[in-house]
């Protein structure tokens, strides 16, 4: 007689949500013939089938709906049993707190902190997105032991004494976000001497929040929108309403109908840099994310 097992039971699970053998085989690393076996082995512990196959995928049935219920607490408490014993074994448990400007809190920070959750899973990272002065005033008062902080041309030259510091490379540089229906969003690359005449939404902000405002090197540019945050600079782009000045490290996360594109321009100086800002003495779990986030495509 077949038993239910831990295996088919998160077979069942991921099939239920994913709704198809293929996409559960490809979120669990296994062959759609293993995928196949586990139901069926699973079916015949229940005594009954446990999918409806559709022309597109498949859709749980009654009785995988009664399993469910049960095995979706299941497979939860074994992944929660496996995270308090993994936290046993790994010295860096408990939490961390980190702040960032915006533009890294939306790419670059996610993925470092997802790097670090896959080495350290019993390290929880919080993350608080402001803009760099508020995030130097929380490192300095103790309340994030990392930051995340633009500097360059246009901002404040922050008072850094007595922390540690490293820039971040970035595999990207600036580049403009344009709409997908903006005839730049099919060329791989667009020269500066093409941004003349292009209507601009530029950012504003407070105080040492960055600004970005048209491409640096022309001259009398057209503004035709203003926008407080980079979400809603977006916005008006994707409505066709001008360009705007994005650096690369946000060129992942642009939202649906916008497309950024690298502009070269020989008379661009580098003006910005994202720097990882730090106590002097660094917790090893400070040390984990600064890490992470070297070892990370920056922008990419």
């Amino acid at each position: 007689m077949s038993e239910m097992t831990l295996t088919g039971l998160r077979v069942v699970v991921e099939v239920a949500r994913r709704g198809s053998f293929t996409a559960a085989a490809d979120a669990l690393g296994y062959t759609q013939s293993a995928i196949s076996r586990q139901v069926g082995a699973m079916e015949a512990a229940v005594g009954s089938p446990l999918f409806e196959r559709w022309a597109r995928g498949v859709r749980p049935t009654t009785a995988c709906g009664a399993l469910l219920a049960h095995a979706r607490q299941v497979v939860s408490h074994v992944e929660a049993a496996e995270l308090e014993i993994a936290g046993l074994r790994d010295r860096l448990a408990g939490r961390l707190a980190v702040g960032a400007y915006p533009t890294a809190a939306a790419s670059l920070v996610p993925r470092a902190i997802a790097r670090v959750k896959e080495e350290h899973p019993a390290l929880t990272v919080r993350l608080g997105e402001a803009g760099s002065p508020v995030v130097l005033r929380r490192l300095r008062a103790g309340r994030v032991e990392v930051g995340v902080i633009a500097v360059g041309d246009g901002l404040p030259d922050y008072d850094l004494e007595g922390l540690r510091t490293e820039s971040v490379a970035v595999a990207r540089g600036l580049g403009v976000a344009v709409a997908d229906g903006h005839p730049f969003a099919g060329q791989a690359e667009v020269d500066v001497r093409d941004l003349a005449g292009q209507v601009w939404v530029v950012g504003t902000g407070g105080e040492g929040d960055p600004q970005f405002g048209a491409w640096p090197t022309l001259s009398s540019p057209v503004i035709g929108h203003e926008a407080r945050t980079w979400q809603t600079r977006l916005g008006l782009v994707a409505a066709g309403l001008g360009v705007s000045v994005l650096p690369g490290l946000a060129a992942d996360v642009v939202p649906r109908g916008v497309t950024w594109v690298p502009v070269r321009d020989d008379g661009l100086a580098e003006r910005r840099r994202t720097v990882v800002v730090t106590g002097q003495e660094r917790s090893p779990a400070a040390e984990a994310f600064v890490r992470a986030l070297r070892s990370g495509p920056g922008g990419s």
